[in-house]
């Protein structure tokens, strides 16, 4: 049984209707740690401890730190990008920890191993997220519990349809999923999708900073907008 945690409603209920009797939902806001809490003891009351918690609720919208207006979308981002990651992970862990296994995916960004220009609170964020990963899989080791961290490319979303510049390896959405499960199946520690942006990614995180920053002060800026109510999660 898979349980989906989501703030849209419309499909939550259209995924359930497709797949009957393979999943179910619960409508939460991953920001709101206690109806994360509310929704996990309802799944695990209803099917027992997951096997695997994937943490994939993340924004990105184009902020620019010399505008005031903009600080609450820096909270916004990094409330759900971060926080809602550990929302998302902490109801399961001290269970898994005394069953003795489990797996907890976050889903990351290549985004996070630099800064991109006009995306300062996305990429901060996804930083972050890499390195909470990291510290949560040294924490959880001989545990039994396995941490994953993804870091995809650009994905083709609500999120990507806004970019005004080219997205290299672009991928589909059942793509990544595609390629999100091999990872999991496999139990990888760390992996990057798909791979060409993983060869980009080693070469970004190597680029000397001189050479890094008048290319990146050429490349193409996510536009700046507000964060609409509801969120893609």
């Amino acid at each position: 049984m898979v349980s989906l945690i989501a703030r849209n409603t419309d499909a939550l209920e259209r995924l359930e209707r497709e797949y009957p009797g393979r999943c179910t939902y619960r409508a939460a806001d991953v920001r709101d740690s206690n109806a994360m809490r509310s929704a996990a003891e309802a799944f695990v009351k209803c099917c027992g401890l997951p096997d695997v918690v994937i943490a994939n609720a993340g924004i990105s919208i184009g902020t620019l730190t010399e505008l005031a207006e903009d600080e609450q979308a820096f909270r916004d981002v990094f409330d759900i990008n971060v926080i809602g990651m550990i929302n998302t992970f902490q109801p399961y862990i001290a269970a898994m920890r005394e069953r003795g296994r489990g797996v907890l995916v976050g889903v990351a960004s290549v985004a996070g191993y630099r800064g991109l220009p006009g995306s300062g609170a996305y990429s901060a964020s996804k930083a972050a997220v890499i390195s909470y990963l990291e510290s949560l899989r040294v924490e959880l080791r001989n545990s039994g519990i396995t941490v994953i961290t993804v870091c995809p490319g650009y994905i083709v979303s609500a999120m990507t349809a806004h970019n005004p510049y080219r997205m290299p390896f672009i991928m589909t959405a059942e793509t990544a999923a595609e390629k999100i499960a091999t990872i999991i199946t496999r139990r990888k520690d760390y992996a990057v999708i798909p791979w060409q942006m993983a060869v980009v990614a080693r070469l970004m995180h190597v680029l000397p900073r001189f050479i890094y920053d008048r290319l990146a002060a050429k490349s193409g800026r996510k536009p700046r907008r507000k964060l609409p109510p509801e969120a893609p999660d």
